[in-house]
């Protein structure tokens, strides 16, 4: 009888282990925060020339994105929310690639590049400067060196526009010359640090996924 007990009692015991094992391996997964499920979607391949803010969960929890304050964040979601392809990500690698475009196509006088990746006022802005530039026989030999930070400052949507202010922190070596070439005025060598703040804009029903600059100014 005392050998039947035992046999039964470690019968028990193994299934109330089998039965943990199970049930506590599903509890885990179901407190599981759903935020983690979000931020834990992987990232869309980026195009060669990629329009700002596509293909990725909408704010990911890494380390090498830089953190927004709450009100930004909320912002932020209801811009995901709205454009389902928006990712904070590839919209902070996309504006880091307009941000190089725009200043590159300005230095060489490129309007039709400008006009590409700017609404209508910021281009008629640096198209004026560029015809100014060249009646006086200026032309520019600017370097961007590096960008040091990429930042949002504000993000505000008055639906269907979005709107994202980035301030990017760069080193940038500047140079201008005169019909001849000669020196006017700056260095190769000597780079400055340069605060811009640069804001994007978007109609979130339009076909177009392009994000174009429409606000330029100087932290």
């Amino acid at each position: 009888m005392t050998v039947e007990i035992v046999i039964l009692a470690m019968i028990a015991a193994f299934l109330g282990l089998r039965l943990y094992s199970v049930l506590g391996r599903r509890a885990e997964h179901e407190e599981e925060p759903i935020q983690a499920r979000l931020d834990a979607n992987p990232d869309a391949a980026p195009a060669p020339r990629q329009p700002l803010g596509q293909g990725q969960s909408p704010l990911p929890r890494r380390p090498d994105l830089p953190a927004v304050m709450p009100a930004l964040e909320r912002t932020l979601r209801e811009i995901a929310a709205a454009d389902r392809r928006f990712g904070l990500h590839q919209f902070l690698e996309g504006a880091q690639g307009a941000y190089r475009m725009v200043l590159e196509a300005f230095w060489r006088g490129d309007k039709e590049e400008l006009a590409q990746l700017c609404d209508r006022d910021v281009y008629e802005s640096f198209a004026a400067a560029i015809d100014a530039r060249a009646a006086a026989g200026e032309t520019l030999d600017n370097r961007l060196i590096r960008i040091e930070e990429t930042m949002i400052t504000g993000a505000s949507f008055d639906a269907p526009i979005a709107r994202i202010s980035v301030r990017f922190t760069s080193d940038i070596a500047s140079v201008t010359r005169d019909s001849a070439g000669n020196l006017i005025a700056g260095s190769l060598d000597d780079a400055i640090e340069v605060n811009d703040v640069w804001t994007f804009s978007r109609n979130l029903t339009s076909a177009d996924p392009d994000w174009l600059l429409d606000e330029t100014d100087e932290d």
